[in-house]
């Protein structure tokens, strides 16, 4: 196979925060403003985010919308199985944090001693892919519920979340900038995405009274998903290009 996964650009973590945010709202809306409760909604995206899954492993290479949709999918589940543990479940968000901080570890763990690698350049197999999708999804679990921790828990609110994961994610990457190491430091900034992507998107959706702006869940969901669709769809114009290229000179 050859690489599953998009090169680290400006757009990939446009894309990702935008995926974040839609996985926050659009998992609201679907439980609360569609009326199809936390069950139904959880049931669905998981079932919806088992056939892109499985249709992402069956590709030979990155193909840019099965990609971003399991992505999509992947935020939209991780935000619920939070949410689940918090609201339903009553545990402490300083639990929920420390035991998807230690899944996320162990997954890592297991994936280096069995890879010797946590590169998402070397997504070359389907047992790489594996590993690699099941971080992605404890990350955001994990994001999901250390920005309820901050913004929640701590009290630091939606404005005040946006910025200070902002600062963090921005100090990672002056970091890599330094020669930090790429892998820890891709790794590191994709999980804070997930808290800041959260923070921005109850920042927008909340009503007022609660810190937000007001404009809704829907309508914040709806202009990013239309971001998100008009990005990837430029990046698959792209991909098809540089394939057609490829193939011309017979390379």
């Amino acid at each position: 196979m050859l690489n599953k996964v998009p090169g680290v650009t400006l757009i990939f973590w446009v894309i990702k925060i935008m995926s974040t945010t839609v996985g926050e709202t659009g998992a609201d809306y679907l439980a609360v403003h569609v009326g199809l409760g936390a069950t139904v909604t959880g049931l669905l995206m998981a079932s919806f985010l088992i056939v892109a899954l499985i249709a992402q492993l069956r590709m030979q290479r990155y193909i840019p919308w099965i990609y971003w949709l399991t992505v999509v999918l992947v935020s939209v589940v991780g935000t619920q199985i939070t949410d689940a543990l918090t609201d339903r479940l009553e545990i402490s968000l300083y639990v929920s944090t420390a035991v998807f901080a230690l899944i996320l570890a162990a997954i890592f763990a297991v994936w280096y001693a069995v890879e010797r690698t946590l590169s998402i350049q070397t997504i070359v197999t389907t047992r790489r892919e594996l590993f690699y999708w099941a971080a992605i999804l404890s990350t955001f679990a994990l994001g999901t519920a250390a920005g309820d921790l901050a913004t929640e828990a701590l009290g630091l609110g939606f404005n005040v979340g946006v910025v200070a994961f902002a600062a963090l994610i921005a100090s990672i990457a002056a970091a890599y900038a330094l020669g930090t190491n790429a892998v820890l430091t891709f790794w590191l900034a994709y999980i804070l995405t997930r808290p800041l992507g959260a923070s921005f998107g109850d920042l927008l959706s909340q009503a007022r009274e609660y810190g937000g702006l007001g404009f809704g869940t829907i309508h914040t969901s709806l202009v990013f998903l239309a971001v998100i669709v008009a990005l990837v769809a430029w990046i698959s114009f792209e991909d098809g290009r540089t394939h057609k290229a490829a193939a011309y000179l017979g390379e």
